[in-house]
């Protein structure tokens, strides 16, 4: 039964390749942005009725 890759070559594509930093995200999480649109649709149109 052949192996896929010796043991002697484990690891070093990976610790060649350069690293990259992450980009920022674009786009509020999901969470906050609906919060936010809650903010400005519910609380806002109650305190401009009262």
């Amino acid at each position: 039964m052949p192996t896929h890759g010796s043991m002697t070559k484990a690891g070093k594509v990976r610790k060649a390749t350069p690293k990259i930093e992450p980009k920022g995200k674009k786009n509020l999480s999901p969470r906050i942005k609906n919060r936010k649109e809650y903010i400005k649709r519910v609380e806002k149109a109650e305190k401009a009725r009262s």
